[in-house]
């Protein structure tokens, strides 16, 4: 690819904004260059190249001066001794603003990796707030980053390519720029599963020939069409994108060979009216699949995105997907929010662009009432990330939630009040269940008490959404506070048995008091409010005091005539470590040569008794247990020397195995009712369970059970293999 110089860039620039201050420009590129003087990227290059090719992805966005001054500056502050005092200085506020929330905050102490991630992008979204070209260029930005990630490690791959799929790849969705996102998408499948995007690759270049002779076919049909109605437009064919089919053959559990829908054709029209018009001349000359079709012109997506969706059997009896829209359409698909951009040219009203983005302040609900970093990361995948759904009021306004929601997500989405004074619902005119999990097109009336009530604490259950967790915590939070602190109290001595530890051993005043600052509460009582009310995981607060009692006895203290001196609590040193040993080896599993470490059994794959387990000595976290089939132990590669023989040994018979299992069905009414009460029926614990509906109309339910050990494993598979319409169930913890 050639390298993009400041000329090319201004060149690209005056055909869209002949009006730009290019003095200005070439300033901010000369300030960025001698910023930047003296330092390379991995590949070589010098850096100033990285801000010339973000200032030019933001170029084909035909964003303002304002914002391709921001993108060539954008890490003139994070990398050179350069302030955004300075950037104020010399190129005004607002470029002033939009570097400062570019920049991220790595001159700051944070406990972990993870941390700084989620702080990171706390202060991207206030930034993103007050000025959307911030988002638009840190997109840019990373987009860029992985174009050029062949320069970096295989680990440091991995890691881009992971966090580009799970956040920037489906903001760029949310903001409905649908180029950047199909190619952060590819990019990262080909860091991610190169095997995978290999065979893709191959497969689709294998039948290029007879695909493009296919589309050429059809498109010449269209144009005949088209010519002899006297409709003017444009129609293309294109194969789908490699992440798009790699999700299908994942989610369908497929071949390329079976996916029929690997390539669509797309026309593009003057008006509204010729979009119908081409619809109806399409389903005239070829046969319409039932169930096929969507209005996103009637009825536009959250993100902005409008086009005419229908599938339909081609000549050859092959399916095929076509997309009409118009050509303002066709520009707000490719670049979404930058397309809509109110400082672009001032036309777009302000209020307008606000609701369009009234989604961040979302984001911001969430963080501030996220206990830590990965409650924020949790909520925002779930919030803003997840499949959606859409659903009408009474009135028949829309609102868009996410996949698996209830009519108690509904509720809190209309407002707090609602979802506080709510006694019922009915859905599309009968009273529903609170956890009926909402399908398109669901018109949901909410039953409310003139008395207020507030929720109950198994509403947390059965909500999906983080804003109705949080409003339902808040009121727990201040109406129960003596209930939650009992419960909470309750919950703590419950899970400090399970594992075998005293509450002396892990509640020491300075402990607790560190755990709590941790967790920003005043004190204890506060603390098991919050474990009562569903605001923090108990697990996570042991989890805290277990790593700082096991380095506690780990450190060993002498007396003044040399001998052991005992450890706090008043423990002989002996009896310390035998108390030790118990509290880390109680799940059940004993490492083969090694008596007094910390065991756990890993999330990923989540082993119960009966599986066969491998252990592997982890980073500063003890011994990992892996079933010997999960990937994660697959391809530990070079690190195969950290596998260690472990096996299962007198679990005591309070211990319960958490484990996950997919039920893949027929979509009936019903369905779910008779999961839930065949799993009853055996005494077999439900933690939690979900539904989606696949366009197929294939439902997946996903239940997470408690179990002693695979026999209870077998036993439950069985019986709900027996439900009527169930065609497959299995483990989905791998």
């Amino acid at each position: 690819m050639e390298r993009m110089t400041y000329n090319a860039l201004e060149n690209k620039v005056r055909r869209y904004a002949p009006n730009c201050d290019f003095a200005r420009l070439h300033k901010a590129y000369e300030f960025a260059k001698t910023a930047h003087s003296g330092q390379s990227r991995e590949s070589g290059e010098p850096y100033v190249t990285h801000p010339l090719e973000v200032a030019s992805i933001v170029a084909d966005m035909e964003l303002d001066c304002d914002a391709l001054i921001g993108a060539l500056l954008h890490d003139v502050v994070e990398d050179t001794e350069v302030t955004v005092s300075d950037i104020e200085k010399e190129f005004g506020s607002n470029v002033a603003l939009i570097v400062d929330g570019l920049t991220k905050l790595s001159k700051l102490h944070f406990a972990s990796k993870e941390e700084q991630q989620v702080e990171n992008l706390r202060k991207m979204f206030l930034a993103m707030a007050k000025d959307v070209r911030v988002i638009i260029i840190k997109l840019a930005d990373r987009l860029h980053n992985m174009r050029t990630l062949k320069a970096k490690s295989e680990e440091k791959q991995r890691e881009k390519a992971r966090e580009t799929l799970e956040v920037y790849a489906a903001l760029a969705h949310r903001l409905g720029m649908s180029k950047i996102k199909w190619e952060l998408e590819d990019i990262s499948l080909r860091y991610l599963d190169p095997i995978a995007y290999k065979e893709i690759a191959e497969s689709i270049n294998q039948k290029r020939r007879e695909r493009e002779q296919y589309i050429a076919d059809i498109t010449a049909a269209l144009e005949v069409g088209l010519e002899n109605r006297g409709i003017k437009a444009t129609v293309t064919g294109r194969a789908k994108h490699f992440y798009s089919i790699y999700r299908k053959m994942y989610t369908q559990n497929k071949s390329i060979d079976e996916l029929y829908d690997l390539f669509a054709v797309r026309a593009i029209v003057d008006t509204v009216k010729d979009c119908y018009a081409v619809l109806g001349m399409v389903h005239e000359l070829y046969y319409p699949m039932p169930g096929r079709f969507k209005d996103y012109i009637a009825m536009p997506k959250p993100n902005m995105y409008q086009s005419l969706h229908t599938t339909v059997i081609g000549p050859n009896g092959t399916p095929f997907e076509i997309q009409i829209r118009t050509w303002e359409m066709h520009r707000v698909a490719e670049y979404g929010i930058a397309a809509h951009w109110k400082y672009k040219e001032g036309t777009t009203d302000a209020s307008d662009m606000d609701s369009k983005l009234a989604w961040i302040r979302q984001i911001l609900e969430i963080q501030n009432a996220a206990v830590d970093s990965d409650d924020f990361m949790r909520a925002l995948k779930i919030d803003m990330f997840a499949d959606e759904v859409f659903v009408f009021t009474p009135k028949g306004d829309v609102l868009n939630l996410p996949a698996g929601s209830t009519p108690i997500d509904f509720a809190f989405a209309i407002h707090s009040a609602v979802g506080c004074r709510m006694m019922g619902a009915k859905v599309n005119g009968k009273i529903a269940t609170l956890d009926y999990v909402l399908q398109n097109g669901d018109i949901v009336e909410i039953m409310t008490s003139s008395a207020v009530h507030g929720p109950s604490r198994d509403w947390l259950k059965i909500c999906k959404t983080s804003q109705a967790r949080s409003k339902i915590n808040q009121w727990l939070k201040k109406e129960r506070r003596e209930e939650n602190v009992m419960r909470g109290k309750e919950l703590t001595e419950r899970e400090l048995k399970r594992i075998g530890v005293s509450h002396a051993d892990l509640f020491r005043p300075e402990w607790v008091e560190t755990l709590c600052k941790r967790y920003g509460f005043a004190n204890l009582d506060d603390l098991y409010a919050a474990v009562g009310y569903g605001g923090l995981a108990v697990n996570k607060a042991i989890s805290y005091l277990r790593e700082k009692y096991r380095s506690e006895m780990h450190t060993e203290v002498t007396k003044s005539d040399g001998t052991p001196a005992p450890k706090p609590g008043n423990a002989p040193h002996k009896t310390v470590q035998k108390k030790q040993r118990k509290a880390y080896n109680n799940n059940g599993v004993v490492v083969r040569g090694i008596e007094n470490c910390l065991v756990r059994l890993s999330r990923c794959c989540n082993p119960v008794p009966g599986d066969d387990i491998v252990g592997y000595i982890t980073r500063g976290r003890g011994v990992s247990v892996h079933r010997l089939d999960c990937p994660n132990i697959k391809s530990t590669g070079e690190e195969a020397q950290r596998l260690i023989e472990v096996y299962w040994e007198n679990a005591p018979a309070s211990q319960s195995y958490l484990t996950e299992l997919q039920i893949a069905s027929n979509d009936r009414t019903g369905l779910l009712s008779d999961v839930t009460a065949c799993i009853s029926d055996i005494k077999i614990p439900i933690t939690n369970i979900n539904l989606r509906i696949t366009k197929e109309q294939i439902a997946l339910i996903n239940v997470t059970i408690e179990i002693k050990s695979t026999d209870d494993l077998i036993k439950v598979s069985k019986k709900i293999r027996q439900i009527p319409g169930v065609f497959e169930v299995k483990r989905s913890n791998l």
